[in-house]
């Protein structure tokens, strides 16, 4: 990974600093750079492929909210409905509160929560039986998910961890109502244990392919069901779903950041798969959503069990998703990087783009998340920024074995022009698919489209997995 260090004084320093004060906020939360332009080494976008304008929605999108980055999570919580992980009414009313109060982390924050809140307490006027409890548990975690997102911008930045334990007490409700409840373990990792939810299709006890679900860098184990968990037990799949360093309990609980060698995340999740009687060994895959599509592709370059590998979206390089002017901070030198962080950047960033960068930073330094959730912002940014460059796996894809699909999307605000890099870098059997705006399936991961989503990851890891 190669970085551009910026040791020049006066204007240029001056005008770099300018371009990040003023759009780091809505670039950190749209995922993309200020111009809504790929990274300079991305090939030319096709006929479909154009970028959506800097600080606003992607076209043909519903927009929920006027900033793009409430409207995104918004359109992600809308998504879910079709996996009942969400209730269309239940969002959009949401929706409505938060504008009528005013847009802001702190309305947004407390929108969901109450509402986590209120699926979590018996429904007025009798009993819930097991089928509504199991229900509201599932879109409970989804909206304290949604909460959880934005309340280091709020004004109790110190319920971070609370609130995550709402959503994932939620979330451990909805899976004891299951049938069959998923099998649930702590698989050993050197740092600590990784727990992971075994989900069955039934109790027969036949080996079954399987699949090992990877989340991103912000994503709780609700989205896992509803990009993987539910359409694998529709076809007759397992599916693995687990927190991994800088993700779900790991990080909120355990303070466990990103690790680059992600094998060493993957490994120990296949031994435990292939030690029992219902894992098909010679039919495990590997999907990676988000940046889970460089988490991924990383393990399976390492990991020679996996017998298929899906991107979504191939992504070389997640430190290429912060601006450029945030980038160009990073020199060689720590001191002299946190010297311009400290006394240039931080005291000229508004309150929106500074909640921004500490939610953005938080899955890579401990110290940055637990001086966010003290209301102040880090001071050692150059330790995260090298954690962050670390994962690069532009170097490690040609590795990769096993058949792979690459997922792209129109509008891509992430990772724009990274799914085609990955590529043609692959060398092992691969596809290219791109989900587009023609059937409302553009923007990061499809968010109002997942159901299509796992439709063609299903459908090609069928294909590659014969008998599945």
């Amino acid at each position: 990974m190669t970085y551009e260090p910026t040791r020049a004084a006066g204007p240029t320093r001056r005008t770099t600093l300018a371009g990040l004060v003023g759009g780091a906020g809505a670039v950190l939360a749209a995922g993309c750079s200020p111009s809504g332009a790929p990274p300079a080494n991305a090939p030319a976008p096709g006929p479909s492929e154009s970028a959506s304008p800097a600080g606003g929605p992607a076209p043909g999108v519903m927009t929920l909210f006027k900033d793009p980055a409430f409207n995104f999570s918004g359109l992600l919580a809308l998504g879910g409905a079709g996996f009942g992980a969400a209730e269309v009414g239940e969002v959009l009313t949401a929706v409505n509160t938060i504008n009528k109060a005013g847009l802001s982390a702190r309305t947004y924050t407390a929108t969901f929560r109450t509402l986590g809140d209120q699926l979590m307490a018996p429904p007025r006027g009798g009993k819930p039986d097991r089928g509504t409890t199991r229900s509201r548990a599932l879109r409970a975690a989804q909206y304290y998910a949604q909460a959880l997102f934005f309340v280091l911008g709020s004004d109790d930045p110190g319920s971070e961890e609370q609130l995550y334990k709402a959503g994932r007490g939620a979330w451990d409700k909805f899976c004891g109502l299951w049938d069959p409840p998923p099998v649930t373990a702590n698989v050993p990792y050197p740092k600590t244990p990784l727990p992971v939810w075994f989900f069955r299709p039934d109790t027969s006890g036949g080996r079954r392919p399987t699949v090992i679900l990877t989340n991103g860098s912000d994503g709780q184990d609700v989205d896992m069901w509803t990009y993987g968990v539910s359409a694998a037990l529709a076809r007759g799949w397992n599916a693995l779903v687990y927190d991994g360093p800088g993700q779900g309990q790991l990080l909120f609980v355990d303070r466990v950041v990103f690790t680059p060698r992600w094998e060493t995340v993957v490994t120990p999740l296949v031994d435990w798969l292939v030690a029992r009687p219902d894992v098909d060994p010679d039919k495990i895959a590997l999907t990676g959503l988000s940046m889970g599509g460089d988490l991924a592709p990383r393990a399976a370059a390492f990991e020679g069990r996996i017998a298929a590998l899906v991107a979504m979206p191939g992504c070389l390089s997640p430190w290429l998703g912060f601006p450029p002017e945030l980038r160009k901070i990073v020199t060689p030198d720590k001191e002299e990087t946190n010297t311009i962080w400290n006394k240039e950047v931080v005291p000229a960033l508004p309150p929106g783009a500074a909640a921004t960068i500490k939610k953005r930073v938080e899955p890579f330094s401990a110290p940055a998340m637990l001086d966010a959730r003290k209301g102040k912002m880090f001071t050692d940014f150059w330790t995260p920024a090298k954690l962050i460059q670390s994962m690069d796996i532009t170097n490690v894809v040609g590795r990769i074995k096993t058949p792979t699909l690459v997922l792209d999307y129109d509008d891509e605000q992430f990772y724009p022009g990274q799914p085609r890099l990955m590529f043609d870098k692959l060398t092992a059997p691969k596809d290219y698919v791109k989900l587009t705006a023609a059937t409302g399936a553009q923007l990061h991961c499809s968010p109002m489209a997942p159901q299509q989503h796992c439709d063609v990851v299903f459908d090609w890891l069928q294909e590659k997995l014969p008998g599945s």
